[in-house]
């Protein structure tokens, strides 16, 4: 059950902002999740049922997931102390 990935412009923003190391650590983990993401990810409960949160070390990554067409929209990447004070 492989998973596409689509990222908003926010996020792909906020990874350009971000140190190479990092925004690359990020990417990989991302694109590592899309065979198996229900292992990796947590429901998040916040505003919508389909959102969840991707862990990376200090940083966080807020998805969105499209369960018809198999699609896991990265919504939001920020460090922990902020990114849920921005949304």
């Amino acid at each position: 059950m492989t998973f596409g990935i689509e990222w908003s412009e926010r996020a792909e923003r906020t990874l350009s902002k971000l140190p190479g190391y990092i925004s690359s650590r990020i990417a990989r983990k991302v694109d590592s999740i899309k065979d198996d993401p229900f292992h990796y990810l947590e429901h998040y409960e916040g505003e919508d049922a389909n959102t969840y949160k991707l862990r990376i070390g200090d940083y966080r990554a807020l998805i969105d997931i499209d369960f018809s067409n198999k699609i896991l929209n990265v919504r939001v990447v920020g460090h922990r102390r902020d990114i849920y004070k921005n949304l």
